[in-house]
Formats: structure tokens, sequence, C-alpha cells
């Protein structure tokens, strides 16, 4: 099975990610770890992205599919990937249908998680992380905590810039407008399975995989 990850900051794709990843023994490719990766081991694109970051410039799209490209032709895709944080633009999506259509890809679903934008903004904002372990919670995880419950610092909680309301209602505006073109280009194609993202982590996983199970019984394989 593969499924590309899709909806806005907030609403729960890193989480489900991981779980779906689990579940259907299929890789979770997190377009910012594999850049992260092939600029570690000095692939041919990974220097290039490297020389590109060090001017302070944003990675190329051509650089990124070319990334993606190489990650999805190893033994580990070859039953399926699930991708998350790409594509994020029309162009970029144009892009990516090229590179599958060369490489004969052509089964591919959207999930595209949705949430209420002021539940989104509440959830963010209720975020607090570890300054030690660098692990994120919810206010209501730590409530009555004075140590981090993941490596036992004492009073390491502290709200990330990024999570401030300010900056949440900017970067959800930023992806109204660059992203959400992305998930029209896969309406179109009628390739889009949408998911009510509010809920418990199970309760979203489940309706997820029952989406998947109408649409693709025969490629669903759940691992203990």
């Amino acid at each position: 099975m593969r499924l590309i990850l899709f909806g806005s900051p907030g609403v729960g794709k890193g989480t489900q990610a991981k779980i779906l990843s689990s579940k259907l023994n299929i890789p979770h490719i997190s377009t910012g770890d594999i850049l992260r990766l092939a600029v570690r081991e000095q692939t041919p694109l990974g220097i290039k992205a490297q020389e590109v970051m060090a001017s302070g410039e944003l990675v190329s799209d051509d650089i990124m599919i070319g990334i993606i490209k190489y990650t999805l032709e190893q033994d580990k895709c070859a039953k399926g990937f699930i991708l998350d944080g790409f594509p994020r633009t029309h162009e970029q999506a144009h892009a990516f249908d090229d590179m599958l259509e060369k490489m004969n890809i052509h089964d591919v679903y959207v999930v595209n998680l949705t949430a209420n934008e002021n539940e989104i903004i509440t959830r963010l904002t209720n975020r607090r992380a570890c300054k030690e372990c660098k692990t994120i919670f919810s206010v209501s995880e730590i409530k009555g905590l004075s140590k981090c419950p993941k490596c036992g610092t004492e009073d390491s909680f502290y709200q990330r810039s990024d999570d401030t309301e300010d900056v949440i209602r900017h970067r959800l505006d930023v992806f109204k407008e660059s992203t959400q073109p992305v998930l029209r280009h896969y309406t179109v194609k009628k390739k889009v399975i949408t998911i009510d993202a509010l809920g418990t982590v199970d309760e979203v996983y489940d309706r997820i995989l029952k989406a998947l199970n109408n649409v693709a019984p025969d490629e669903i394989s759940i691992s203990a």
C-alpha cells in the first residue's frame, strides 16, 4: 500500500504515520528525515542539498524529488510507503506525479486528515516540550508533574515559539495558500480519502483503516 498523508499543521499526520507504518509494515517516509539522512550520508543529492541549506536557501523541488525517488527505489519500499510532508505545492505534486509515472507506480492514495481550525489551535497551544529530551506533551499529560516523565528533568517544560497562537495562525494561512491546491489536484484524480482527525489517536487510526479497507481491501495486511 502506498499512501500520502495530507493535512494542516497539528492535525496528527506524524502520529498516524508512525502507527500505520508499524501496523501495515511499510516505511514512514518523512521528507525532513530523508533529507537529513542524505546530507549525513553525503550522497550526491545530499551534498547539493547541504550546499543549498548552508547558503540559507530552500532546497529545490528537483533535489527533493531526486531524494524521494532514491528512497522509494530502496528495497524497504518495495511493498509500499507512507509519505509525510510532500508534496507541499501544486508544482511539487505535478513533479511527483511524473516521477511516479516513470517508476510505474499508480496505486497511491491520499489520506486527508481534517480538523476544525479552532481545535487545531487549541491542540497546538496546549503542547509543551521538555528542554532536555525535546519530547512533546499535551498540558493534560503533564498536569501536576514537576519532572519530565520521559527523562526525569526537573522543571523542564516550556512552550515552543512555533506553538503560540499567532505563529500557528500564520502556519495555517500558509497551508491554505500553498498546500490546499495540492488537495484539489489529487481530488480531481479521485484518490483522496478524507478522515475526521478529531478524537483519540486510536479512533482516528480506526477510521483510516476502515476507509483503506473500503478502497483497497486486498492491500491491507495488519501486523500484530
